[in-house]
């Protein structure tokens, strides 16, 4: 029974992205500082590029929560069996996780190289160990992200 119990608290695996397309997978938490603090943890699985692509988000169950697709000229939410259209890719991540996550960026610092947004500090030196942290420090208040994840 506890294996089984232990067992549901893990992302199950997902199908493998096409050939020559990036993807990663693992679990995100994302912590907004402030006067009324926010966290937010799931699963996740990213594929495709900055220009387009998909960021799956996934309860502890492996439950689908929301999907942001992007491509140019596009930015969409699916969720609870919505689908919400975005001026851009920034405002679907704030909608989507409560934060104007730079999620284009993040295919460069899951791949090891610590692109510069304005007022997020990348910390990709245990990437090869597949763990990124990322904190934002400008505008406030202050936001910290933290990956675990594999290729």
């Amino acid at each position: 029974m506890a294996a089984a119990l232990l067992s549901a608290c893990a992302v199950p695996p997902r199908a493998p992205a096409a050939p020559g397309v990036q993807a990663w997978s693992g679990r995100m938490a994302l912590t907004v500082e402030g006067q009324a603090s926010q966290s937010f943890s799931a699963g996740f699985e990213l594929k495709g590029a900055p220009e387009q692509g998909e960021l799956s988000l996934f309860n502890p169950l492996g439950g689908i929560v929301a999907v942001l697709a992007w491509a140019p000229g596009s930015a969409t939410l699916r969720s609870n069996g919505n689908t919400r259209q975005f001026p851009s890719l920034e405002a679907l991540a704030q909608e989507a996780t409560g934060a104007p996550l730079p999620v284009a960026s993040l295919f460069d610092w899951l791949g090891g190289k610590p692109t510069p947004v304005p007022g997020w500090e990348p910390d990709v030196s245990q990437v090869a160990e597949g763990r990124l942290r990322a904190r934002r420090t400008d505008p406030p208040p202050p936001a910290d992200l933290r990956l675990v994840f594999e290729r």
